[in-house]
């Protein structure tokens, strides 16, 4: 488990969310993971927070025309503007400009070179989430794209990630922060056909029974549970098509 009340490191994956029908999404992953979900006031255009406990761990957002629902994975950042600019600088795309949310902090968001969306956010009031690898939080996540030399790049020009190889075949690699071991993301190859994305995994206390409730709440298992050396996983989708994974992390 980690807990966290102060600003993640840049370039760590600091917060999640969603475009989508927040009442829905609010029901879904209610039942799903437990959440109590919180909408904001009026200003904050019905983004709503969501809660394991007292700690925040992921947001809903109306859907906005033209977008298609998908959960979002932040990096954080210490200067929004400064990393908008780099994200230009490194061949990505700025799509929305850095702004500032009241006393929350700052988001932008961005495609990169692969096509695939992802925010930045820099912390003031809000940090991100507060918890990670416990039941219904975000434990991992993966940007996944034909091009893992490129996003390899791109990353590690805009948020200073360094890269080590797990597997050639298919092709994998552990996010790290500099020279630090630990690892905080994934980056690898997506199957052939499917558009570059990053991927969130949210621990689960059973992710076989996790990936039965999806089925029931009329979300799809995409991938049925599967043991892999990190746990055993299931790739789902809610009843809005935004795809995710559930994993049941190895207890230590």
């Amino acid at each position: 488990m980690v807990t966290r009340t102060t600003p993640w490191p840049a370039g760590a994956p600091c917060w999640v969310d969603i475009g989508t029908d927040v009442d829905r999404a609010t029901a879904f992953y209610s039942a799903l993971f437990g959440w109590r979900v919180e909408k904001g006031a009026a200003e904050f255009g019905g983004y709503a927070n969501c809660f394991v406990g007292e700690h925040p761990v992921a947001g809903l957002g109306p859907l906005q025309e033209g977008q298609v629902s998908a959960w979002v994975v932040y990096l954080s950042t210490e200067d929004a503007n400064a990393a908008a600019a780099q994200v230009q600088a490194a061949g990505g795309q700025v799509v929305v400009p850095p702004m500032e949310i009241a006393e929350q902090g700052t988001m932008a968001a961005g495609i990169d070179p692969t096509g695939a969306f992802f925010g930045l956010w820099q912390s003031n009031a809000h940090t991100g989430t507060n918890l990670a690898g416990e039941p219904g939080s975000i434990t991992w996540s993966d940007q996944l794209s034909a091009d893992p030399d490129a996003a390899a790049a791109f990353y590690g020009a805009v948020a200073g990630h360094t890269h080590r190889e797990v597997s050639a075949e298919p092709r994998y690699a552990t996010v790290h922060l500099g020279e630090a071991d630990e690892p905080v993301a994934g980056l690898g190859a997506a199957e052939p056909g499917t558009p570059a994305h990053w991927t969130v995994y949210f621990e689960v206390e059973d992710a076989d029974a996790a990936a039965a409730k999806v089925i029931e709440l009329g979300g799809a298992v995409q991938q049925e549970p599967t043991d892999t050396p990190y746990g055993r996983q299931a790739v789902v989708t809610d009843d809005q098509g935004a795809r995710f994974v559930v994993i049941t992390s190895p207890r230590s």
